[in-house]
């Protein structure tokens, strides 16, 4: 090997050892991270039911929001991200929740009608008229007889308890006979048949100054055939409302 190729080959080394030591100390270029998203925008909804009421009546206020850091309800105050709640607003009004958080504001709203209180039409009770003519019954007797029968002595006792519930109504025994018979005879049994059911009411309680008496005799008749349940029909004791 000649002293000049030597030398070139000596020349040639340094020149690539010079140029990898300036690329081993070039600097590399620095990469550029992303940009963060921006923050979620809050939802939120809010519902009343129901949303017609009447006053003195409930609702229910329910709500869901989502990305709210501070979640508020007017007339109510700070709630959580999500319930519900009870309230009784005495007037028709709008409650609006408002969802805020880094994302912005959100706002949704319930209306709640509240419709005035409808009066409750009563039903009148029956008059004691009607009371009496539903409970009340005629006692009825035996031919020529002025004593309350047996299976008649119910009858009485019933028409006694009714009178005894109801202290401001007075009445009138009527005295009733049938055809057969003078017409004297036929008052004086009459009048016989009111007082013995006079007599029995007064023993049930019924004070004597409630019960008025009189005999019609056979003057007027609820039938007027000539058999024996016409005959039956006649021999009683009618009562009516004194007036």
């Amino acid at each position: 090997m000649t002293k000049a190729t030597l030398q070139t080959l000596i020349f040639t080394g340094i020149l690539v050892g010079a140029l990898s030591f300036s690329g081993c100390n070039k600097k590399a270029a620095k990469a550029t991270p992303p940009s963060p998203p921006p923050p979620a925008t809050p939802t939120a909804t809010l519902a009343a039911n129901p949303a017609v009421i009447e006053q003195g009546q409930t609702t229910t206020l329910t709500w869901q929001t989502a990305n709210a850091t501070d979640i508020a309800i007017d007339g109510i105050g700070a709630v959580s991200g999500f319930g519900s709640k009870t309230v009784t607003p005495t007037s028709s009004m709008t409650y609006t929740l408002t969802a805020k958080g880094p994302g912005g504001t959100q706002e949704a709203s319930a209306r709640v009608t509240v419709n005035a209180k409808m009066a409750q039409a009563s039903m009148p009770g029956p008059s004691d008229e009607d009371l009496f003519a539903r409970n009340v019954k005629d006692v009825l007797f035996d031919y020529n007889k002025a004593d309350i029968r047996m299976d008649q002595a119910t009858t009485a006792h019933n028409d006694a308890a009714f009178l005894a519930q109801h202290p401001s109504i007075k009445v009138v025994v009527e005295g009733h006979c049938d055809d057969r018979g003078s017409e004297e005879y036929n008052l004086a049994l009459g009048t016989s048949r009111a007082e013995s059911v006079k007599r029995a009411l007064q023993q049930e309680g019924v004070s004597p100054d409630r019960i008025e008496t009189v005999s019609y005799g056979k003057e007027k008749p609820f039938c007027t055939e000539a058999n024996d349940e016409c005959w039956q029909r006649n021999r009683v004791d009618h009562f009516d409302i004194a007036r």
